[in-house]
């Protein structure tokens, strides 16, 4: 039996490996491929009951430098089904959610888009559905980011009663993903190919 230091490390360099290796990935993607694999994905969500019954919408502005992929017309199809949009942000004790418009956004030394600081929050309740973005997924919802950890604190504050949904190019799905103390699942993955919600 593995020491719990020795294993905790290992599961460490899995996750910075393939954290890598989906970069990579993804990054090879001509341009045309990636806005097309982007807009089936939008498609989706949009037409997925997690969508569909939430009354207040948490998004990403996508880093499309770093090529995330583009969820941006998710933000209109949401106001004009009548939903509360809004956007994370970073304080000194975590991520929040608050309401903004896009011409809002702003980058404030996170290395993403977020809402001015007197931005109103969202309410945290069952009609809330948080969209998290993913460099890897696997089928029981467990997801990797960029590695700080800035989601997975806030899913574990919101979720329940609020749910989360990953979205990833369907060559980010793997079968397992090394997971850690303090990761959260996502309810359910959409990607250009598929949707399914997570096996516990």
């Amino acid at each position: 039996m593995l020491d719990p230091e020795l294993e905790m490390l290992l599961r460490q360099r899995a996750k910075s490996e393939l954290r890598k290796r989906m970069r990579a990935l993804r990054n090879a993607i001509p341009g045309e491929a990636r806005a097309a694999r982007s807009e089936k994905i939008v498609e989706r969500v949009r037409e997925s009951p997690e969508f569909e019954r939430a009354r207040t919408v948490a998004l990403f502005w996508p880093m499309l430098e770093k090529n995330e992929i583009d969820v941006r017309e998710l933000d209109q199809a949401a106001r004009q089904a009548g939903k509360v949009v809004g956007y994370p942000a970073l304080t000194e004790n975590g991520m929040i959610l608050a309401c903004a418009e896009p011409s809002a956004l702003e980058e404030r030394g996170h290395g993403f888009a977020e809402p001015p600081e007197s931005a109103p929050l969202l309410p945290i309740d069952a009609g809330l559905l948080v969209v998290v973005p993913a460099l890897a997924v696997d089928p029981g919802g467990n997801r990797i980011g960029y590695g700080k950890g800035y989601y997975d604190w806030l899913l574990a504050r919101i979720v329940p009663p609020a749910f989360a949904l990953a979205v990833a190019y369907d060559f980010q799905v793997v079968a397992e993903i090394p997971t850690m103390t303090n990761d959260r699942a996502v309810g359910t993955v959409v990607t250009d190919r598929r949707s399914f919600r997570a096996q516990r």
